[in-house]
């Protein structure tokens, strides 16, 4: 396993980042195909024995039985909580009626507390707003964040998918107050859906922040034929949002077929090693429902791409809407 710095901070993660939104209560929340605890609990180790020490989840992944899985495992793993990373997530709903999601005063102070009861630990590595929340003052929000910060609640913060003028506004509102500011963006990044090289990746590269996309394998498809499904696809309304919207995206996932098997290794590991080359990016956040998908995911460290490969990979990408936040 390789390790490397979050952004400019000191704090150190695998490069391979765990996400945890394939685990938690099917029967909870938007996930049918997340996998019970039971199913789960051998992805937490497997991750452990890789190396990887970063698990990211989110409160809303679920209804927080995510969080739950994974602050158990980690428990009943024996892993000293000082030897792992844990991010989560803030705003989704939780709850029906006021101030059961967002990104409030109100709805921050009882959403991490909600979050360390959940994973069963004293404070949160990285603590991360999920997504704009346009009917809150962005003041409010990361005052308050500054506040779980002071309180030791939380040790860094984050944030998500959003335009780059409104991560540079959150940014000054700290620095002019004084208060914490986010060292990451989780943002959504893979040869699908490039569109972030535009404008936040050269945000995030001028001020030192680290990337850790979402979605690098592209909810699956950078992983098998264009034409194929999975139990995943079938139910999986979010990310249908996601891809297919532009004529590239099937040329492009028959290349990554092709220089996979040039190379003799699984097109996962191709499209991630792709990901990984970009000098922003921090660690991507990989999903795994099958044994081989952490195998594939940590193999693509040892992968360094040539010009022609990635101008193969590239060549045929063209402007895709912006999807998954607005």
């Amino acid at each position: 396993m390789q390790y490397t710095r979050l952004g400019t901070t000191g704090l150190e993660v695998s490069r391979i980042c765990l996400g945890c939104m394939s685990y938690g209560e099917p029967s909870q929340g938007t996930h049918p195909w997340s996998l019970d605890e039971q199913a789960s609990r051998p992805f937490f180790a497997q991750a452990l024995d890789a190396g990887i020490n970063f698990f990211d989840t989110a409160n809303v992944y679920s209804l927080g039985s995510s969080e739950e899985y994974l602050g158990r495992a980690l428990t009943e793993l024996g892993v000293p909580r000082d030897e792992v990373v844990i991010a989560t997530k803030v705003r989704g709903r939780m709850r029906p009626g006021p101030n059961g999601e967002g990104l409030s005063r109100a709805a921050i102070m009882t959403a991490v507390d909600d979050s360390l009861r959940r994973l069963g630990t004293d404070y949160i590595d990285l603590y991360q707003i999920h997504r704009w929340d346009h009917r809150t003052p962005i003041a409010e929000t990361m005052e308050a964040l500054n506040d779980v910060v002071r309180a030791g609640k939380v040790r860094y913060l984050g944030a998500s998918s959003m335009w780059a003028w409104q991560f540079a506004t959150a940014q000054h509102v700290a620095d002019t107050n004084g208060w914490t500011r986010f060292v990451s963006m989780q943002n959504h990044y893979n040869l699908l859906n490039r569109e972030e090289e535009r404008e936040m990746l050269p945000l995030c590269a001028d001020q030192g922040i680290g990337v850790i996309p979402w979605s690098p394998l592209a909810r699956g498809h950078l992983t098998r034929p264009w034409a194929s499904t999975t139990d995943r696809t079938a139910t999986d309304d979010f990310g249908r949002t996601l891809y297919g919207t532009v004529d590239c995206d099937a040329e492009i996932v028959e290349r990554v077929a092709q220089v996979a098997s040039d190379r003799g290794v699984p097109m996962a590991t191709i499209a991630l090693a792709w990901v990984l080359r970009h000098p922003q990016v921090s660690a991507p956040i990989i999903g795994a429902t099958k044994p081989h998908h952490i195998d594939d995911a940590v193999a693509a460290l040892d992968i360094e791409l040539s010009d022609d490969e990635v101008t193969l990979l590239t060549e045929a990408y063209t402007p895709h809407p912006v999807v998954g936040f607005i």
